[in-house]
């Protein structure tokens, strides 16, 4: 391949990689935004206290398989696989694969589930220790556990049909999948709890369960207009899907490293006082919409390009794409990270503080928040690098690295949660996250070489100088806030100015300074 061909392939697949990014980031705005509804009804609804702690451990169960054998193992292992099986053998057997594996995964789905079921006792047992002492609320986790662990099996299913609807450049009914988990959680704790007078913790449970089916039948129409009906193949002996399930094993562990280590936060967390687990719960969900928008969404698009790129064996293409696609994630989560760390306590008093959410929760949240978010660029960055290495079809590496990973954040979490009790957790997890960043970007840029780092460090560095100035803005801007009293007129109103008003100074800053990245979204905006 001649070096032009070569550079109009890559800028190619950075247009692609804008494009998708900037669908996926729209739909996953929208479910962060009813995100934050759901959370802010919870709060109303369980505040912090043993139900809450019930719900958040019931639910951090499933959402954690979720991670390693939806978003993490079956993506990683599918969408590479579907895209060499499209590009050797042509549509027809990408089709035959994507059937056969939606068959399998059934087979094991349904066993994986139903065992989750059988043994939730032992489950809770092991991921809240803490809980044991305490009938009621380890009786009621186990409760809720199973009510929502069918969930799994559909989300999983979710997962692997996004995949393949990704791959042939569908990317808006898989980013649009999880409004309607928020949507069934806030009807299901408005309706059956006022209605039927259910506890807040049982109507929520049930909700998550039906809205796995719900995102599954929502991918239904668009699989089939692209021939893709999910018809039964029981052909488990298809080279392809034997290749898929060579990389699903070290995936599952190595692409959820982020979902592990905040579960040994929980761990840890439910040895400490009744609301620890709450209060991490609540800042994770402020770290996810930053690193959902945009990690999540970036990393969710450039799968299937880095994949094309590492099946023609186009390495100087795959070094460009990933110091393209880090460039544009730092650019949004460099910023994002300096308004959540200044505006913190005000974000989480005006989302929060109602109802059973006291002033002191917001406090102690905040506390958890200003610990997560200083690890923010790195959990955004392994989403990229991990993408690059399950496009290599290299699931090892990322595997052994994240366990390390998992060991250093179970080690820092025993020696700082005494001091700093559940932020020494979420700092734990920031450290963790930030060592497995490092490595593996040390790794991958050796082995796929041609990597700029001077011109990349020169994009970082003009991200922070304008990420710093309007640091200083939102800091004289939040003082005109009273945010203890939390939600009301003039604090609502002094945090989308502090908001808006950082967004406006970032973005000029950005374009005298030069930003590359604002070429792109200028592109995206046009569309």
């Amino acid at each position: 391949m001649t070096a032009t061909k070569t550079d109009n392939r890559v800028k190619s697949e950075k247009k692609l990689i804008t494009k998708a990014a900037g669908i996926v980031g729209f739909w996953t705005s929208l479910s962060r935004i009813s995100g934050f509804v759901r959370d802010l009804v919870i709060a109303v609804f369980l505040g912090a206290g043993v139900g809450s702690d019930a719900f958040f451990v019931a639910f951090r169960i499933p959402n954690l398989l979720r991670r390693l054998f939806a978003e993490g193992a079956l993506s990683a292992a599918f969408v590479p696989t579907f895209i060499e099986t499209l590009q050797k053998d042509g549509k027809e057997e990408g089709i035959k694969l994507a059937r056969i594996a939606v068959t399998f995964s059934i087979i094991v789905l349904f066993v994986i589930t139903f065992l989750g079921i059988v043994f939730t006792p032992e489950i809770v047992r092991v991921i809240a220790p803490g809980f044991f002492d305490d009938p009621e609320k380890f009786s009621l986790t186990i409760q809720l556990t199973r009510i929502m662990f069918p969930y799994i099996f559909f989300i999983s299913l979710v997962a692997l049909v996004s995949g393949a609807l990704n791959s042939l450049g569908r990317f808006a009914a898989p980013a649009a999948a999880p409004i309607l988990l928020n949507i069934s959680m806030i009807s299901g704790i408005l309706i059956l709890t006022k209605s039927l007078n259910w506890s807040p913790g049982y109507s929520l449970s049930w909700a998550v369960a039906v809205a796995g089916l719900l995102q599954l039948l929502l991918q239904v129409p668009f699989l089939m207009r692209e021939g893709i009906t999910i018809k039964p193949n029981f052909h488990f002996g298809y080279p392809p899907l034997r290749r898929m399930g060579r990389l699903f094993v070290p995936a599952a562990i190595g692409g959820a490293v982020y979902q592990v280590n905040v579960l040994v936060g929980t761990m840890l967390a439910s040895l400490l006082p009744v609301g620890s687990v709450s209060w991490l719960y609540y800042a994770d969900r402020l770290v996810e919409m930053p690193l959902g928008i945009f990690a999540i969404a970036l990393g969710s698009a450039a799968l299937p390009s880095m994949s094309r790129l590492a099946a023609s064996g186009d390495l100087k293409g795959l070094s460009d794409s990933v110091s393209f696609s880090l460039r544009l994630i730092a650019f949004f989560t460099i910023p994002a990270s300096v308004g959540l760390i200044v505006l913190r306590e005000p974000i989480v008093s005006v989302l929060f503080q109602h109802g059973r959410f006291t002033s002191t929760d917001t406090i102690e949240t905040s506390y958890a928040l200003l610990w997560y978010t200083a690890g923010l660029w790195a959990f955004s960055g392994l989403k990229v690098v991990t993408q690059a290495f399950f496009s290599l079809k290299d699931t090892r590496t990322p595997l052994w690295i994240s366990l390390f990973a998992v060991v250093v954040n179970l080690g820092a979490g025993i020696l700082l949660m005494n001091p700093m009790k559940h932020g020494g957790l979420a700092l734990a997890t920031t450290i963790a996250a930030a060592l497995n960043f490092l490595i593996l970007f040390l790794i991958l840029i050796r082995r796929i070489k041609w990597f700029e780092i001077s011109a990349f460090l020169a994009s970082i560095a003009r991200i922070s100088a304008a990420s710093s100035i309007m640091g200083v803005f939102l800091l004289l801007m939040r003082e005109f806030g009273l945010w203890s009293q939390g939600i009301n007129w003039k604090n609502l109103a002094v945090l989308l100015a502090c908001v808006m008003g950082g967004v406006g100074v970032y973005g000029i800053c950005a374009y005298v300074l030069k930003c590359e990245q604002m070429k792109s979204i200028k592109s995206v905006l046009r569309r």
